[in-house]
Protein backbone atom coordinates (compact mmCIF):
# COMPACT_ATOMS: atom_id res chain seq x y z
CA UNK A 1 0.00 0.00 0.00
CA UNK A 2 1.33 3.46 -1.10
CA UNK A 3 2.01 6.05 1.26
CA UNK A 4 0.41 9.40 1.66
CA UNK A 5 3.88 10.71 1.10
CA UNK A 6 3.94 8.48 -2.11
CA UNK A 7 0.96 9.60 -3.50
CA UNK A 8 2.14 13.30 -2.85
CA UNK A 9 4.44 12.54 -5.41
CA UNK A 10 2.81 11.01 -7.77
CA UNK A 11 0.38 13.87 -8.07
CA UNK A 12 3.68 15.62 -8.78
CA UNK A 13 3.36 19.03 -6.93
CA UNK A 14 6.41 20.60 -8.99
CA UNK A 15 3.36 20.72 -11.76
CA UNK A 16 0.90 22.82 -10.13
CA UNK A 17 2.35 25.65 -11.49
CA UNK A 18 0.63 24.66 -14.18
CA UNK A 19 -2.55 24.68 -12.31
CA UNK A 20 -2.07 28.34 -10.70
CA UNK A 21 -0.60 30.16 -13.41
CA UNK A 22 -3.59 30.86 -15.65
CA UNK A 23 -6.00 31.25 -12.89
CA UNK A 24 -3.73 34.44 -11.74
CA UNK A 25 -2.94 35.70 -14.61
CA UNK A 26 -6.99 35.04 -15.68
CA UNK A 27 -7.57 36.94 -12.61
CA UNK A 28 -4.95 40.09 -13.58
CA UNK A 29 -6.92 40.20 -16.95
CA UNK A 30 -10.37 40.17 -15.41
CA UNK A 31 -9.31 43.21 -12.80
CA UNK A 32 -7.83 45.19 -15.65
CA UNK A 33 -10.58 44.78 -17.46
CA UNK A 34 -13.41 45.95 -15.06
CA UNK A 35 -11.07 48.43 -13.79
CA UNK A 36 -11.06 49.96 -17.70
CA UNK A 37 -14.74 49.57 -18.20
CA UNK A 38 -16.05 50.22 -14.81
CA UNK A 39 -13.46 52.14 -12.97
CA UNK A 40 -13.16 49.40 -9.87
CA UNK A 41 -13.84 45.98 -8.98
CA UNK A 42 -16.01 43.97 -6.04
CA UNK A 43 -13.38 41.64 -4.79
CA UNK A 44 -17.03 40.01 -3.22
CA UNK A 45 -17.54 39.28 -7.12
CA UNK A 46 -13.84 38.74 -8.01
CA UNK A 47 -12.49 36.47 -5.43
CA UNK A 48 -15.48 33.51 -4.91
CA UNK A 49 -14.89 32.92 -9.34
CA UNK A 50 -11.51 32.83 -8.64
CA UNK A 51 -10.99 30.98 -5.75
CA UNK A 52 -13.33 28.50 -7.65
CA UNK A 53 -11.35 28.72 -11.11
CA UNK A 54 -8.43 27.96 -8.66
CA UNK A 55 -9.63 24.51 -7.14
CA UNK A 56 -11.08 23.47 -10.73
CA UNK A 57 -7.20 23.89 -12.37
CA UNK A 58 -5.56 22.43 -9.00
CA UNK A 59 -8.32 18.93 -9.14
CA UNK A 60 -8.07 18.87 -12.74
CA UNK A 61 -3.67 18.96 -12.73
CA UNK A 62 -3.88 16.03 -10.17
CA UNK A 63 -5.92 14.21 -11.91
CA UNK A 64 -4.39 14.39 -15.27
CA UNK A 65 -1.16 13.37 -13.86
CA UNK A 66 -2.91 10.71 -11.60
CA UNK A 67 -3.87 9.15 -14.88
CA UNK A 68 -1.03 9.74 -16.71
CA UNK A 69 0.76 7.15 -14.08
CA UNK A 70 -2.16 4.58 -14.61
CA UNK A 71 -2.41 4.67 -18.42
CA UNK A 72 1.56 4.97 -18.81
CA UNK A 73 1.74 2.40 -15.75
CA UNK A 74 -0.29 -0.60 -17.08
CA UNK A 75 1.53 0.11 -20.44
CA UNK A 76 4.62 -0.46 -19.22
CA UNK A 77 6.10 2.86 -20.03
CA UNK A 78 7.22 3.92 -16.60
CA UNK A 79 9.13 0.58 -16.09
CA UNK A 80 12.69 2.54 -16.97
CA UNK A 81 11.26 5.73 -16.35
CA UNK A 82 14.07 8.39 -14.98
CA UNK A 83 11.62 11.02 -13.76
CA UNK A 84 9.36 11.59 -10.59
CA UNK A 85 8.31 8.60 -8.55
CA UNK A 86 5.48 6.45 -10.13
CA UNK A 87 2.79 5.06 -8.64
CA UNK A 88 1.79 2.56 -10.60
CA UNK A 89 4.86 1.79 -12.56
CA UNK A 90 6.48 1.63 -9.10
CA UNK A 91 3.90 -1.15 -7.57
CA UNK A 92 3.46 0.62 -4.62
CA UNK A 93 -0.55 1.16 -5.65
CA UNK A 94 -2.73 -0.85 -7.42
CA UNK A 95 -3.85 0.28 -11.06
CA UNK A 96 -6.85 0.27 -10.02
CA UNK A 97 -6.57 1.96 -6.65
CA UNK A 98 -4.66 5.27 -9.14
CA UNK A 99 -7.37 5.02 -11.33
CA UNK A 100 -10.16 5.28 -8.93
CA UNK A 101 -8.00 8.31 -7.73
CA UNK A 102 -7.87 9.78 -10.92
CA UNK A 103 -11.51 9.58 -11.79
CA UNK A 104 -11.90 11.19 -8.07
CA UNK A 105 -9.69 13.72 -8.57
CA UNK A 106 -11.30 14.80 -11.83
CA UNK A 107 -15.01 14.33 -10.74
CA UNK A 108 -14.43 16.85 -7.68
CA UNK A 109 -12.44 19.46 -10.74
CA UNK A 110 -16.06 19.06 -12.47
CA UNK A 111 -17.65 19.55 -8.85
CA UNK A 112 -16.04 22.93 -8.54
CA UNK A 113 -16.46 23.78 -12.48
CA UNK A 114 -20.19 23.48 -12.35
CA UNK A 115 -20.67 25.59 -8.89
CA UNK A 116 -18.50 28.32 -10.82
CA UNK A 117 -21.09 27.62 -13.91
CA UNK A 118 -23.82 28.23 -11.88
CA UNK A 119 -22.66 31.64 -9.92
CA UNK A 120 -21.45 33.13 -13.69
CA UNK A 121 -24.11 31.55 -15.22
CA UNK A 122 -21.88 30.41 -18.66
CA UNK A 123 -23.66 27.26 -18.99
CA UNK A 124 -21.91 27.02 -22.34
CA UNK A 125 -18.76 26.39 -20.02
CA UNK A 126 -20.27 22.61 -19.03
CA UNK A 127 -19.06 21.61 -22.91
CA UNK A 128 -15.87 23.39 -22.41
CA UNK A 129 -15.23 20.99 -18.82
CA UNK A 130 -16.60 18.09 -20.25
CA UNK A 131 -13.83 18.53 -23.25
CA UNK A 132 -11.70 19.33 -20.69
CA UNK A 133 -12.34 16.30 -18.65
CA UNK A 134 -12.14 14.00 -21.92
CA UNK A 135 -8.67 15.60 -22.94
CA UNK A 136 -7.39 14.85 -19.26
CA UNK A 137 -8.35 11.29 -19.33
CA UNK A 138 -7.15 10.39 -23.06
CA UNK A 139 -3.38 11.94 -22.81
CA UNK A 140 -2.41 8.61 -21.78
CA UNK A 141 -5.68 6.51 -21.89
CA UNK A 142 -7.64 4.86 -24.57
CA UNK A 143 -6.98 2.73 -27.34
CA UNK A 144 -5.17 5.77 -28.64
CA UNK A 145 -4.08 8.30 -26.69
CA UNK A 146 -3.28 11.81 -28.16
CA UNK A 147 0.03 11.76 -25.63
CA UNK A 148 1.39 8.98 -27.68
CA UNK A 149 0.83 10.71 -31.15
CA UNK A 150 2.67 13.78 -30.32
CA UNK A 151 -0.28 16.35 -29.79
CA UNK A 152 0.34 16.50 -26.10
CA UNK A 153 1.79 20.28 -25.97
CA UNK A 154 -1.06 21.28 -28.12
CA UNK A 155 -3.83 20.02 -25.91
CA UNK A 156 -1.78 21.67 -22.79
CA UNK A 157 -1.51 25.03 -24.61
CA UNK A 158 -5.05 24.97 -25.44
CA UNK A 159 -6.32 23.92 -22.04
CA UNK A 160 -4.12 25.23 -19.85
CA UNK A 161 -2.99 28.50 -21.71
CA UNK A 162 -6.21 29.60 -23.78
CA UNK A 163 -9.19 27.56 -21.51
CA UNK A 164 -8.04 28.35 -18.24
CA UNK A 165 -7.02 32.11 -18.45
CA UNK A 166 -9.98 32.78 -20.85
CA UNK A 167 -12.37 30.99 -18.76
CA UNK A 168 -10.86 32.29 -15.61
CA UNK A 169 -11.29 36.02 -16.76
CA UNK A 170 -14.73 35.73 -18.55
CA UNK A 171 -16.54 33.93 -15.49
CA UNK A 172 -15.87 37.31 -13.41
CA UNK A 173 -16.05 39.72 -16.26
CA UNK A 174 -18.46 38.49 -18.78
CA UNK A 175 -16.58 40.37 -21.26
CA UNK A 176 -13.79 38.83 -24.08
CA UNK A 177 -10.37 41.18 -24.55
CA UNK A 178 -7.24 41.33 -26.45
CA UNK A 179 -5.67 41.54 -22.77
CA UNK A 180 -7.11 38.02 -22.01
CA UNK A 181 -6.53 36.77 -24.96
CA UNK A 182 -2.74 37.25 -24.90
CA UNK A 183 -2.13 36.59 -21.63
CA UNK A 184 -3.55 33.26 -22.27
CA UNK A 185 -1.47 32.87 -25.44
CA UNK A 186 1.72 33.50 -22.92
CA UNK A 187 0.53 31.34 -20.09
CA UNK A 188 0.23 28.45 -22.64
CA UNK A 189 3.47 28.53 -24.19
CA UNK A 190 5.27 28.43 -20.26
CA UNK A 191 2.82 25.11 -19.95
CA UNK A 192 3.96 23.60 -22.74
CA UNK A 193 7.99 24.53 -21.52
CA UNK A 194 7.04 22.20 -18.65
CA UNK A 195 5.41 19.52 -20.63
CA UNK A 196 8.87 20.00 -23.20
CA UNK A 197 11.36 19.36 -20.02
CA UNK A 198 9.30 15.87 -19.34
CA UNK A 199 8.76 14.77 -22.41
CA UNK A 200 12.87 15.95 -23.10
CA UNK A 201 14.05 13.98 -20.13
CA UNK A 202 12.12 10.79 -21.45
CA UNK A 203 12.36 10.88 -25.00
CA UNK A 204 15.09 7.60 -24.38
CA UNK A 205 12.34 5.68 -22.52
CA UNK A 206 9.70 6.59 -24.44
CA UNK A 207 11.46 5.76 -27.83
CA UNK A 208 11.78 2.32 -26.39
CA UNK A 209 8.11 2.20 -25.32
CA UNK A 210 6.59 3.49 -28.60
CA UNK A 211 5.50 6.71 -26.81
CA UNK A 212 5.82 9.06 -29.97
CA UNK A 213 5.65 12.30 -28.50
CA UNK A 214 6.61 15.71 -29.88
CA UNK A 215 10.10 15.59 -28.12
CA UNK A 216 10.84 11.93 -29.60
CA UNK A 217 9.54 13.20 -33.01
CA UNK A 218 11.63 16.72 -32.83
CA UNK A 219 15.01 14.76 -31.47
CA UNK A 220 17.15 16.21 -28.77
CA UNK A 221 17.97 19.42 -30.94
CA UNK A 222 14.49 20.25 -31.96
CA UNK A 223 13.07 19.98 -28.52
CA UNK A 224 15.64 22.05 -26.88
CA UNK A 225 14.85 24.87 -30.04
CA UNK A 226 11.28 24.91 -28.85
CA UNK A 227 12.07 24.44 -25.40
CA UNK A 228 14.13 27.97 -25.52
CA UNK A 229 11.13 29.50 -27.82
CA UNK A 230 8.90 28.97 -25.05
CA UNK A 231 10.53 30.24 -22.17
CA UNK A 232 11.50 33.10 -23.92
CA UNK A 233 8.54 33.68 -26.14
CA UNK A 234 5.94 35.12 -23.69
CA UNK A 235 8.32 38.16 -22.29
CA UNK A 236 8.34 39.05 -26.36
CA UNK A 237 4.76 38.80 -26.56
CA UNK A 238 3.80 40.93 -23.59
CA UNK A 239 5.25 44.30 -25.62
CA UNK A 240 1.81 45.51 -26.61
CA UNK A 241 0.69 44.84 -23.33
CA UNK A 242 3.80 46.82 -21.60
CA UNK A 243 3.37 49.83 -24.14
CA UNK A 244 -0.29 49.57 -22.96
CA UNK A 245 0.03 49.20 -19.26
CA UNK A 246 3.64 50.32 -17.91
CA UNK A 247 3.02 48.10 -14.13
CA UNK A 248 3.04 44.81 -16.01
CA UNK A 249 6.80 45.67 -16.85
CA UNK A 250 7.49 44.08 -13.34
CA UNK A 251 6.98 40.66 -15.25
CA UNK A 252 10.48 41.08 -16.52
CA UNK A 253 11.38 40.63 -13.08
CA UNK A 254 10.96 36.67 -13.60
CA UNK A 255 13.41 36.95 -17.02
CA UNK A 256 16.55 35.86 -14.74
CA UNK A 257 14.49 32.56 -13.86
CA UNK A 258 14.58 31.64 -17.18
CA UNK A 259 18.36 31.58 -17.61
CA UNK A 260 19.58 28.93 -15.62
CA UNK A 261 16.69 26.34 -17.41
CA UNK A 262 17.06 27.37 -21.07
CA UNK A 263 21.09 27.22 -19.93
CA UNK A 264 20.65 24.07 -18.90
CA UNK A 265 19.14 22.58 -21.50
CA UNK A 266 20.54 24.31 -24.42
CA UNK A 267 23.54 23.07 -22.55
CA UNK A 268 22.66 19.40 -23.08
CA UNK A 269 21.32 18.21 -19.63
CA UNK A 270 19.55 14.91 -20.11
CA UNK A 271 18.48 12.09 -18.11
CA UNK A 272 18.49 13.31 -13.81
CA UNK A 273 20.24 16.41 -14.92
CA UNK A 274 16.59 17.43 -16.06
CA UNK A 275 14.86 17.23 -13.06
CA UNK A 276 15.77 20.41 -11.39
CA UNK A 277 14.69 22.34 -15.01
CA UNK A 278 11.66 20.95 -14.62
CA UNK A 279 10.91 22.43 -11.18
CA UNK A 280 12.79 25.71 -12.35
CA UNK A 281 10.56 25.67 -15.14
CA UNK A 282 7.25 26.03 -12.68
CA UNK A 283 9.13 28.32 -10.68
CA UNK A 284 9.74 30.67 -13.97
CA UNK A 285 5.97 30.62 -14.78
CA UNK A 286 4.50 30.58 -11.47
CA UNK A 287 6.16 34.05 -10.53
CA UNK A 288 5.93 35.11 -14.23
CA UNK A 289 2.17 34.79 -13.67
CA UNK A 290 2.01 36.27 -10.22
CA UNK A 291 4.11 39.56 -11.58
CA UNK A 292 1.75 39.81 -14.44
CA UNK A 293 -1.29 39.81 -12.09
CA UNK A 294 0.42 42.54 -9.88
CA UNK A 295 1.04 44.32 -12.78
CA UNK A 296 -2.47 44.55 -14.22
CA UNK A 297 -4.09 45.13 -10.72
CA UNK A 298 -1.81 47.80 -10.25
Amino acid sequence: MASLSQWVQGARPRTLPAALAPVAAGTGAAIWQLNSSQGGIDLGHVLPRALLALLVAFAMQIGVNYANDYSDGIRGTDEDRVGPFRLTGSGAAAPTTVKRAAMLSLALGGVFGVVLVVISQMWWALLVGAAAIAAAWFYTGGKKPYGYLGLGELFVFVFFGLVAVNGTAFAITKQPSWVMLLVSVTIGLLAVALMLTNNLRDIPTDELAGKRTLAVRLGQQGTRALYTVTVLGPFVLLIPLFVEHWPTLLVLAALPLAIGPVRAVLGGARGRDLIPVLGATGRLELVYSLLLLLGLVL
